[in-house]
């Protein structure tokens, strides 16, 4: 019999990512403390940068934190949320307050709805894993971003969730049970190749501490976090390979808690100072951020 391709398996099924967030956007917040620290970090590093930007994109943006804190930072600037996951938008528009209202536009990052040189700053927080097509995502973000701009992200690396991986391997369950992650190499050459200028990439490791295997499936759920590749196992199939993944999990057990590690990977690139207007695809239609303000939005 033919091993399956890699590729597919682990090639993420975009229905199902958009269908987990708008389940999850109800109970994210609740669930997001990793979430909120590697959110917190990336906006640290703004102040590193002398920043004056006119417009920001934050793509991926979740229920709106980002926006929000961004839109604090720099409060003149017009501050535009994206995320292909209308639930999470809904969510986003308790962020927006009066002195400090963001714009909200439902986008995909494999083809985003705004015209050519848009932004200055391109802001992402833990998105990028739920892309598998680095090029499609930093060439529209090369596309949109402004010569000389700023492209801020984080994503999680292939380190991410290897205790959960492995004890899943040990039970014996088929499919694949953990998202597949890009490593550094992988994230910087796919940003060159966009055009994107002078890429700098540093890697973290958070060790969180669960008292179960079900508490941290449960939160990885509840934040719409859980496997969405075309090769992910329909369930543990069963009780005895539950069983199995636990007990495999519990061997890894320190200091009366379950290890789960994330690692974190933090990247920055800048614009390309040169480079030719897309022509778009016939049909297509773009947006110039600056006219979102003269819509109402949902």
């Amino acid at each position: 019999m033919n091993s399956p391709d890699p590729a597919k398996v682990f090639s993420l099924d975009r229905r199902a990512v958009v269908q987990a967030f708008d389940r999850a956007s109800a109970s994210y917040d609740a669930a997001a403390a990793l979430q909120e620290r590697v959110r917190n970090e990336l906006l640290e590093r703004l102040a590193e940068l002398k920043l004056e930007p006119a417009a920001i994109l934050d793509l991926g943006a979740g229920t709106g934190h980002a926006s929000r804190a961004l839109k604090r930072r720099y409060s003149k600037s017009l501050v535009v949320a994206a995320d292909i996951a209308p639930g999470m938008l809904t969510r986003a528009k308790a962020q927006s307050r009066w002195l400090r209202r963001f714009e909200r536009v439902r986008a995909d990052a494999y083809s985003l709805p705004f015209r050519d040189r848009s932004f200055d700053l391109v802001f992402s927080s833990l998105m990028l894993q739920w892309c598998d097509d680095l090029d499609a995502v930093f060439a529209e973000v090369t596309r949109v971003l402004k010569p000389g701009g700023v492209l801020l992200f984080s994503t999680f690396g292939p380190g991410t969730l290897a205790e959960l991986r492995e004890a899943c391997a040990a039970s014996g369950a088929a499919g694949n049970h953990v998202n597949h992650f890009f490593d550094p190499h992988a994230l910087g050459s796919a940003l060159m190749h966009a055009g994107l200028d002078e890429p700098v990439l540093d890697v973290d490791r958070i060790v969180a501490g669960y008292s179960d295997v079900l508490t941290l499936m449960r939160e990885l759920k509840a934040i719409g976090a859980h496997n969405v590749t075309q090769g992910r196992a329909r369930g543990l199939t069963g009780r005895r390979r539950l069983a199995a993944m636990t007990l495999a999990y519990e061997a890894l057990r320190r200091d009366g808690t379950l290890p789960a590690t994330y690692e974190v990977i933090h990247a920055i690139s800048w614009g390309a100072r040169s480079r030719a207007e897309s022509p778009g695809l016939p049909g297509e239609v773009f947006i110039d951020p600056a006219a979102i303000r003269n819509r109402r939005n949902p």
